[in-house]
């Protein structure tokens, strides 16, 4: 196998040492060292099976070599057999696992294709039949008119779009992301993806019709980086021109907007910033909303401009944007970059490392639910080829290349889809800035052109080079021969040796051309990680073996700044460019040679097959076949007008992959999606709140620092900072001026009074007041999922703990937050003694209902949901077909009773609820929603009251994105509001926990919640370790003590 020669190496080693026997032939209790000689049985045992390496092997082999005792060099060589016997076991071991699992996800995707389609075929009429997966391709149809047909109604973004003013958002979370010199290589994290969101963000910027951008991602406070990192904004680009050369406007350009969340002072890498998910969330909704209203004042008449699009790149920014695309109800759109599902895959056949031990370390089943929470919420998806919609995300649950395929001829036609849906998967290539390529004229005179530079001509004179030509040409005896140019890291996917083994061994190609490897940059092979020292050390053999000295160039360092210089030079001596990998997800070096004049080679697998159909200049070859690698390097080195052909093409198409190409195509995709944005059917009067409330704080601080001033004059105070601060005498001053103050607000404020909407509300609620909110939200049931008794005890004391404190209470809101339907919360309270107009919101079963008691009533008191929330939640929402799908699948096996019972009594219109009769018959939350995600429905499942109930709900509602709405809708910060909740709850528990908001955790109030009901309990990816915004307390806490916790998580946050 190519880049495992070595093994071979072992194998024919162990042969003629003539080493066997077999373990069972060994004694196993003898010392490590036996009558002074090496006892292999016990390493074997005692080391090599409790921690084998694969990577380690190939130092083994190298100290074998050098061992001059024959007994213990037979001895390793034994023992090196043995470790490549276990290694293989453990390998056919995890292949067979894999295979099981793989069989089993094939027969439940086809299962749910099937259950999908037969469930929309009942409504079709006989001619409308054809629309089945098998039969979708139109007979006699080409590439060419299928794409014309499918583009047919899409308007290309053009300059009559000037009129626009967008406003766009991108996501990118993680690495270390500046607009100028980029630490590209710093970490894993910082690669590509950074380089790619930057110049997306100032190309998108300069489009016409769009006034701001703004890029995402975490702030960084931590010595061991660039202070540049911690900088709450960066100006990447001024505003585009207008047509008549003036600039948009002073916040128009593109920026990038630093998030600070997670720990302050610490660089996280990507694995360890699930955690702090939500948080960036809340910190990046209050920038939105400030920029929203500063926007509006500046080009939208005084009315907000919310984001066009929200557009996440990689799992956390997917995971990121879908939570505040439901927020905002604004389109998103995902880019992959790369995927989990795909890595696992990758690791599981390497075979070093079980299931378990990959999500350890990589937390690999957090990104893929990231990327499948992403594919729910997504417009649109876009990828780099079509080989990633196909082979890529065909592997995940929440999209199908067939049935998207039903779906999207369905809703052309304007036939019912019953709720189901699949995002759009388009391609469209990344851009390319092309401003510093020089290009070249395309004439005889070229040839010689290498020659002059390096003086090779009689009586000139050496001109000054590159010094990264130098550094290649010192290898090579003849410089001017053709060059064919690889680059690409030392990694075995990139089948490096594969290429040297066909140059090596076709003699009319070693005579005609020069091969140069780019590899990467190295020091020491032996300190490189164990593949890449693999690869290079096979490709010091080969080079030996085949006596390419003089003919192979293989640097051991080069900047980024000399690449294009590489190409140049290869250029110049009329050389290819070749990318033999296994498998390209892209290629972007393909498109870089192409811009620099260099015909290619590429592999046949993956993303080169589309990069060749839109530039034409080069030859598709087997990466397998070293045989037809060599015949293209040599068909094109040696035909020179195909050379010249190949260049030609590649020049003339090159601006497919250009930045303003790009984001035409990008801008013409996203304008065919659904667009949405937050429309109220009541208007908000501002104007009558207090200029403090009405006006967001900056979004550029820390989310736990806003709002600290404190103003007499207009009546208003920062209760976070004087709850936090403890000095009682500021206290004291205020409430000697509150006492002196007229004392019922509301009667002064009779003749501003708003007029009643038409819809019937009889006022506003006092949220819009308040300065923070109380959220009590205890999931405290009993086997019968009705509200325990000590739970009435509990909220009379945290409302005697709200009120001891007359400024505290006077701007605080309470609500609460619970799965219990608005009657069953009603009887509860009146249990309590409490009554329902003492709350401000009831955020009622598990989040579809939202309730304003005292504002949102009719004339005989009764309570009905907020209109605007039932509007924002109702995106994709399939009532009948989830109830249909859901019975289905609860009630498979034919002939037993119903582990569920219909509870038609608590449903309502965004929330389908269920009794449970037997918890243990009954799916887990995760694999439910994966097989509803298999049959095309977006919606948010959850079990809750201690496992008695399943609820279904629209996939924009949850208790916790019920916080965000009150934020977006009634201005009420996110980072001033206070959760309160048990040590456990309904499955939707961890994502109350996380956020921007405070969070008291009250203990040994819960004895029971439905985490049964999940696959794991809470996990370290979900909810942070120690942080500063949760506190605990004692469930049997007194007031005081309530009141005490509510001000220590208060200053403590304050202090991060």
């Amino acid at each position: 196998m190519a880049g495992n020669e070595w093994i071979n190496g072992y194998l024919e080693a162990i042969l003629d040492s003539g080493a066997g026997g077999s373990i069972e032939d060994k004694p196993t209790t003898a010392d490590l060292r036996d009558s002074g000689h090496f006892n292999p049985t016990k390493y074997f045992v005692e080391e090599v099976v409790t921690g084998v390496d694969e990577t380690d092997l190939h130092r083994t082999w190298i100290k074998v070599v050098a061992t001059r005792n024959t007994r213990e060099r037979s001895s390793r060589l034994e023992n090196m057999c043995w470790r490549i016997w276990h290694l293989t076991r453990k390998k056919k071991q995890l292949e067979w696992e894999d295979l099981q699992r793989s069989a089993k996800r094939r027969m439940e995707r086809e299962q749910g294709r099937k259950d999908a389609t037969e469930d929309l075929s009942e409504d079709l009429s006989e001619g409308e039949k054809g629309d089945g997966v098998g039969e979708l391709t139109h007979s006699g149809e080409t590439p060419k008119k299928r794409f014309q047909r499918n583009s047919s109604n899409l308007e290309v973004w053009s300059d009559d779009k000037k009129e626009k003013k967008l406003y766009i958002v991108l996501i990118s979370l993680h690495g270390l992301v500046r607009g100028e010199n980029m630490e590209l290589g710093r970490d894993s994290d910082t690669g590509g993806q950074v380089k790619y969101v930057v110049e997306l963000a100032r190309a998108l910027a300069k489009m016409p019709g769009v006034y701001r951008v703004d890029l995402f991602t975490r702030q960084v406070l931590c010595p061991d980086v660039d202070w540049s990192y911690g900088e709450p904004t960066e100006m990447l680009s001024s505003g585009a021109e207008d047509g008549d050369g003036n600039e948009m406007g002073e916040s128009s350009g593109a920026y990038i907007v630093r998030i600070p969340f997670g720990p302050r002072d610490k660089y996280l890498r990507k694995e360890l910033l699930w955690p702090y998910i939500q948080e960036f969330v809340d910190g990046a909704l209050v920038h939105i909303l400030n920029m929203s209203k500063v926007l509006g004042e500046q080009i939208g008449e005084g009315k907000p401009i919310w984001p066009y699009v929200i557009h996440g790149h990689y799992a956390d920014a997917g995971d990121s944007a879908a939570l505040l695309s439901g927020a905002l109800n604004v389109p998103m759109v995902l880019t992959g970059h790369s995927l989990g599902r795909n890595k696992l895959e990758q690791l599981l056949k390497q075979g070093r490392q079980s299931k378990e031990d990959i999500n350890s370390t990589y937390k690999i089943m957090r990104r893929i639910e990231g990327e499948e929470l992403a594919l729910d919420a997504a417009e649109l998806v876009i990828t780099s080829t079509k080989q990633e919609i196909e082979e890529q995300w065909g592997l995940y649950d929440g999209f199908d290349v067939k049935l998207e395929k039903v779906l999207r001829a369905r809703s052309r036609r304007g036939v019912n889809c019953h709720g189901r849906y699949m995002p759009r998967m388009v391609v469209i290539p990344p851009g390319m800035d092309f401003s510093n390529v020089v290009i070249q004229e395309d004439t005889p005179e070229v040839d010689g052109e290498l020659t002059s530079l390096i003086g090779g001509t009689e009586g000139s004179s050496p001109k000054a080079i590159p010094t990264i030509w130098s550094e290649v040409m010192r290898f090579l005896t003849n410089p001017h021969k053709p060059m064919i140019l690889a680059l690409s890291r030392p990694d075995p996917k990139k089948n490096i040796t594969t290429l040297l083994k066909a140059f090596g061994e076709c003699r009319p190609l070693r005579e005609l051309a020069n091969l140069t490897l780019i590899m990467g940059n190295r020091d020491d092979i032996d300190e490189m990680t164990g593949g890449n020292a693999n690869v290079l050390t096979t490709v010091l053999k080969m080079i030996d073996k085949y006596d390419l000295y003089g003919l192979v160039a293989y640097p051991k360092h080069h900047k980024q700044a000399d690449v294009p210089e590489i190409y140049r030079l290869a250029a110049k001596t009329k050389g290819v460019f070749i990318n033999p990998a296994l498998v390209e997800p892209f290629g972007l070096t393909l498109i870089e040679a192409a811009a620099h004049g260099l015909p290619m080679v590429a592999t046949k697998n993956g993303g080169p097959v589309d990069i060749n159909r839109a530039l034409n200049n080069g030859l598709l070859v087997d990466p397998h076949d070293q045989y037809a690698i060599a015949d293209a390097l040599l068909k094109l080195v040696s035909e020179k007008n195909l050379w010249h052909d190949c260049r030609r093409n590649g020049w003339k198409n090159i601006h497919l992959f250009s930045w303003p190409e790009h984001c035409r195509t990008y801008l013409t995709r996203v304008a065919a999606c659904r667009m949405r944005h937050p429309q109220w059917q009541t208007d908000t009067p501002f104007e009558e709140c207090p200029a403090e409330q009405s006006s967001l704080n900056d979004s550029l601080k820390d989310v736990q620092d806003m709002s600290l001033r404190l103003s007499i004059d207009g009546f208003s105070s920062s209760v976070d900072y004087l709850a936090a601060s403890g000095e009682r005498d500021i206290q004291d001053q205020v409430k000697n001026v509150m006492s002196r103050m007229k004392k019922p607000e509301s009667t002064s404020s009779n003749d501003n009074e708003p007029v009643k909407p038409e819809t019937g509300l009889s006022k506003y609620p006092l949220l819009r007041k308040r300065r923070r909110l109380i959220v009590i939200a205890l999931d405290c049931y009993d086997n019968k999922g009705e509200p325990e008794g000590k739970m009435v005890k509990i909220l009379q004391d945290i409302m005697k703990a709200i009120r001891m404190d007359s400024l505290f209470a006077r701007v605080s809101g309470i609500a609460i937050s619970t799965a219990m339907s608005l009657s069953e919360t009603q009887a509860f309270l009146k249990s309590a003694k409490l009554q329902t107009a003492e709350f401000d919101a009831l955020i009622c079963s598990s989040g579809s209902e939202l309730y304003y008691p005292g504002a949102y009533a009719e004339g005989d008191g009764k309570l009905y949901p907020d209109p605007d929330y039932a509007t924002h939640i109702d995106y994709r929402w399939g009532c009948e077909g989830l109830k249909n799908t859901i019975w289905k699948l609860m009630n498979s096996p034919a002939g037993s009773s119903s582990p569920i019972e219909k509870d038609d009594k608590l449903n309502n219109t965004h929330c389908i609820t269920y009794l449970i009769k037997d918890p243990s018959r009954v799916m887990k939350v995760q694999d439910l929603r994966q097989k509803l995600r298999m049959r095309g429905l977006r919606c948010h499942p959850m079990y809750c009251r201690a496992s008695t109930r399943m609820q279904i709900i629209p996939l924009l509602a949850s208790r916790a994105q019920a916080l965000r709405y009150l934020f977006v809708r009634w201005r009420l910060n996110v980072g001033n509001m206070f959760v309160i909740l048990g040590e456990t709850g309904d499955t939707d528990y961890q994502e109350m926990i996380s956020g921007a908001h405070k969070t008291i955790v009250m203990k040994n109030v819960v004895k029971k919640g439905s985490e049964e009901l999940m696959r794991s309990e809470i996990r370290d990816d979900m909810v942070p370790k120690d942080s500063p915004l949760v506190a605990f307390i004692n469930g049997e806490a007194t007031p005081d003590e309530i009141a005490s916790a509510l001000k220590q998580v208060s200053k403590t946050s304050a202090g991060m």
